[in-house]
């Protein structure tokens, strides 16, 4: 693949076209060589200095070594650490059916912002026994600002886009979302949905569409200050206090 192709994989056209994203520094390239996504072949593109730290690397890396101005090119960041890995889409298909045992589902209703839905991939990735379905609209998930947000998060848990509510409402007899008016999330009954319903930042999910769904309203009790918490936040509360069930 041609560098100026690649450069062009910050897009999500050509993400879609190529079926590659980028993921950079060595952080995130780390976390990709524990991750079950490294059975297919990476391609990594480095500098000789990068290269040079003798760091360890997976035998599955196609490594391209590429000059200091090349890497500023292909890189989005200010300060290049001389890494980049081109990593294929295809890795992370997964299917609907493909689920494993008392695993839950967390659905985001058109999310927008890439630091929202990396910091709830980490959540979910830490905790496990979580599978993300992101609908139509929302933001895109290789979004290099998503996928740094997520810390690696991203290369070990099950991402599914562009399912809609209606496609979820095939696959879940019930749904939870969140509401004021709620029961609490400490309720035992929160624990026993397998498909959890969290809106957009600022418009949440319409409620026609919450009430085709007949999803159960809950809550996060506060002390009622503010009106609302940010969506990662949210999320992450949550996840949490579903993982007490599994404790």
């Amino acid at each position: 693949m041609k560098l100026d192709d690649v450069k062009k994989l910050h897009q999500k056209k050509y993400r879609s076209q190529f079926g590659f994203y980028l993921v950079e520094g060595e952080h995130l390239i780390q976390e990709l060589q524990r991750s079950p996504l490294m059975a297919q072949t990476v391609t990594l593109y480095v500098t000789e200095s990068w290269l040079s730290r003798s760091i360890e690397l997976d035998s599955r890396f196609d490594v391209v070594t590429v000059t200091d101005r090349q890497m500023a090119s292909l890189s989005d960041t200010k300060t290049p650490q001389g890494v980049i890995a081109r990593v294929p889409l295809a890795a992370h298909a997964v299917a609907p059916e493909n689920k494993t045992a008392g695993e839950r589902s967390i659905y985001l209703y058109e999310i927008q912002d890439p630091g929202n839905l990396g910091t709830i991939l980490r959540s979910l990735a830490w905790f496990g026994g979580f599978r993300l379905l992101l609908s139509p609209n929302s933001v895109d998930p290789f979004n290099s600002k998503a996928v740094r947000a997520s810390m690696g998060a991203i290369f070990h848990l099950p991402v599914e886009t562009d399912v809609t509510l209606d496609n979820c409402q095939q696959r879940f007899t019930r749904f939870a979302c969140l509401d004021l008016n709620g029961k609490a999330i400490s309720d035992p009954q929160f624990n026993d949905f397998p498909c959890y319903l969290f809106g957009n930042e600022a418009r949440g999910i319409p409620e026609d569409a919450l009430a085709r769904a007949g999803a159960e309203a809950f809550t996060i009790p506060g002390n009622g200050q503010i009106e609302s918490l940010n969506l990662a936040s949210a999320v992450g509360m949550c996840v949490y206090q579903l993982s007490l069930s599994n404790s």
